[in-house]
């Protein structure tokens, strides 16, 4: 196979703030592997809270890639040759698998959920993230995000009540989903459920995942679902928060991509855990990927190139919010 990395910075539009700090711009890598004519794109949106930059995505991929198997159906061997490479670094790892996944799809002529053998006649729809910033701007973003009929909101500040309030009243339609990214201690979480019930679906994450006892403490008490997100990265921390959490939130970027993915969904079936399939602020050439695994999961927020200025992302992939991944061959991200 032949292989090529691009590092793209990719503006968005406009400053988007959750409880860790603001991002208003984002820098992904992304791979294009080509073989019997035949081309597959990925990509990776490296996030420095699971300890990656752009900069040790570049550094690592040469050593990935030098180390794939010569056929590119052999995607197991290829994660078995990745890991004995590196541990971890795991939007490294995810850029080649997608690559991979769409280069053989795109071979066998097949959208890739039709390779992976799933049926995306009932999908779910994904949600748009409103971001934190002053309640009456997070009013605006409600209202100027009316299409969406799925909204996730942040949280993580002394007004939260207040902010989810005024995106009920701004869009009165929309289903709300909450995501305090970390930002509560086990009581004000248990608070904030109690307060929230009957105005949104779950809450994502509220308390930090260094505390696996104070999830279990909200977990028990809350009227509300709880879905893990920072406390799960993998497949082998589905057994940890099983007990903790009801909805088991699956990132390519966390995981490693496309085959890690799909073990993380089945474990979380396992576990009796609904499934949700998130992102980071990714280009197409990763969000597409990600469409085509809906149908493993109850919830989706794909909305990542949703969050990009206009033309920023330099591919084009399956539409979202309503996620069709019909059509297409491979993964459907293909450069604009």
């Amino acid at each position: 196979m032949n292989a090529t990395v691009e590092r793209v910075r990719l503006a968005l539009a406009e400053p988007f703030e959750i409880s860790r700090g603001v991002q208003r711009e984002t820098e992904n890598v992304v791979v294009e592997l080509e073989h019997d004519g035949a081309m597959g794109v990925g990509a990776a949106a490296p996030s420095a809270h699971y300890g990656e930059t752009a900069d040790t995505v570049e550094a690592v991929l040469p050593r990935l890639l030098d180390a794939l198997p010569d056929d590119p159906h052999d995607i197991d061997a290829a994660h078995d040759a990745m890991d004995a490479v590196i541990r971890d670094n795991p939007a490294a790892k995810a850029a080649v698998d997608i690559a991979l996944h769409d280069l053989v799809a795109t071979l066998h002529d097949l959208p890739l959920y039709r390779y992976l053998g799933l049926d995306a006649g009932e999908i779910p729809r994904s949600s748009f993230t409103i971001g934190l910033a002053d309640t009456d701007e997070m009013r605006r973003k409600a209202r100027a995000a009316a299409e969406y009929d799925v909204l996730k909101v942040k949280l993580g500040t002394d007004r939260d009540m207040e902010i989810v309030e005024a995106v009920a009243d701004a869009a009165p339609d929309a289903r709300l989903r909450v995501d305090a990214n970390e930002a509560w201690t086990p009581k004000q979480a248990v608070s904030m459920c109690e307060r929230l019930d009957g105005l949104v679906e779950f809450v994502e994450q509220p308390v930090p995942a260094e505390n696996p006892e104070g999830l279990r403490y909200v977990s028990e008490r809350s009227p509300l679902p709880i879905a893990a997100d920072e406390s799960l990265v993998t497949a082998t921390d589905v057994l940890s928060v099983a007990d903790r959490a009801d909805i088991a939130n699956v990132k390519l970027m966390k995981c490693g991509g496309v085959r890690p993915a799909i073990k993380a969904f089945h474990a979380a079936r396992a576990h009796g855990m609904e499934t949700m399939l998130g992102c980071m602020v990714e280009s197409n050439a990763a969000i597409a990927a990600g469409v085509h695994l809906t149908p493993l999961c109850d919830y989706a927020d794909l909305d990542g190139a949703l969050l990009l200025a206009d033309d920023a992302d330099p591919f084009d992939g399956p539409p979202v919010p309503e996620l069709d991944p019909s059509g297409v061959v491979g993964t459907g991200a293909h450069r604009q």
